[in-house]
């Protein structure tokens, strides 16, 4: 029996169980301790912007720490890229504010500038000035950073980064999760690097950090007793996920590479795919991690959609996915505002995510360009070099 070929699975160096038998030996296994400390220092090293890192449960619960630190509250206003996957936009909704769609542009499938500068200004007209933007870099693709941050900056709204899928990627040399006033990391399972669950959030002051460690240990306030004068989170990474976190960063320049590989591989094979085509980096500007690779599918030009492809992976037990529904499509956010025009709902109906794992083997590879080509081409032979 073939074994299932999976969208993005797990990849561990070895070395984690070092960090983890360290925390069992020194009876450090509770929330807090050395790992944490060290995942800390090891992620602000590798970003090298002068950053402060505070390492969390989720990526999740770091973007919810960012909008509390940006003072959003119910009925306020957040902008957010709509084609991302919803825990971009669930949190606004954990504050009682309400999200405001973006549309993607074409080129890296993120914020489109143009209508985020009409929805600031029309959400202005309305008396309701947004009170953070989240931009996203989808699959690990750099947003147009210039453009967006130019824009946040003319109108004083601060600018969050869900880097949540782009670690180690860069825009113009500068690392991915370092350009708003927030960064937000995941390690989720299916992440460039896991802690099995795990994110992280990226700040530019001491004072940043203090406070989202503050309130992602229950905000207990400075006194011999328990004692809170504000709401607190149960949000702090544990000593053992930061220890599977400290081996994966030994790798995390070879996992980037990996994904990296895996994208070359695509584009080889597509190229003799009439219709088929892999997105990628639009300049030199803009180097990704590739953590996914999707393609696009021109059915005027093949005859086949997105769905006979996953449908024939889902055959032979390799997994694929449709792209994130964008969310002004979704039935929880049917009512939120959404500016733009139909790049996102179009890029959704014609995209598919495809295996990408750092540790894909050669006759995983295979396997997987065999459908491709039975699929799309009357070519019927495919060999992945060794």
């Amino acid at each position: 029996m073939k074994s299932k070929v999976w969208l993005s699975s797990p990849h561990l160096g070895g070395s984690e169980l070092k960090y983890i038998k360290e925390a069992f030996d020194s009876n450090w296994v509770a929330p807090l301790g050395p790992n944490v400390d060290g995942f800390e220092r090891d992620l602000e090293k590798f970003l090298n912007e002068d950053v402060k890192v505070a390492a969390l449960s989720a990526g999740t619960a770091a973007l919810h720490l960012a909008l509390i630190e940006c003072n959003v509250g119910p009925e306020d206003e957040v902008i957010c890229q709509s084609m991302t996957f919803s825990a971009s936009a669930n949190p606004i909704v954990y504050l009682g504010a309400v999200p405001v769609f973006i549309d993607s542009e074409k080129d890296t499938w993120n914020m489109c500038p143009e209508a985020l500068q009409e929805a600031i200004e029309d959400r202005i007209s309305k008396g309701k000035k947004p009170k953070a933007i989240i931009v996203v870099n989808l699959y690990g693709m750099p947003a147009k950073m210039d453009e967006i941050l130019s824009i946040a900056a003319k109108y004083d709204i601060p600018l969050i980064e869900d880097a949540a899928e782009s670690l180690g990627s860069t825009y113009k040399g500068k690392a991915c999760g370092t350009f708003g006033r927030f960064g937000i990391l995941s390690f989720n399972g299916n992440k460039i690097i896991t802690t099995s669950g795990g994110g992280a959030l990226v700040c530019h002051s001491q004072e940043d950090k203090d406070k989202a460690v503050f309130l992602s240990t229950q905000a207990r306030d400075k006194a011999p007793h328990y004692q809170h004068s504000q709401i607190g989170y149960n949000y702090r990474m544990s000593n053992i996920s930061a220890g599977i976190g400290r081996g994966q960063m030994e790798v995390l320049e070879e996992r980037v590479e990996g994904r990296r590989s895996v994208h070359s591989f695509y584009a080889e094979l597509c190229e003799n795919l009439e219709g088929v085509e892999l997105f990628s980096e639009p300049s030199s500007d803009f180097y990704s991690n590739h953590w996914l690779s999707v393609i696009t599918i021109d059915e005027t030009k093949t005859s086949k959609n997105y769905e006979d492809l996953r449908l024939a992976f889902l055959k032979d037990d390799i997994e694929s996915r449709p792209i994130w529904k964008p969310m002004h499509l979704q039935p929880i956010f049917k009512d939120a505002p959404y500016y733009g025009g139909k790049v996102a709902e179009e890029l959704f109906g014609n995209s598919l995510c495809l295996p990408s794992g750092s540790n894909l083997s050669d006759e995983e590879k295979e396997r997987i360009a065999k459908v491709m080509i039975d699929v799309f081409s009357s070519k019927k032979e495919y060999s992945v070099s060794r």
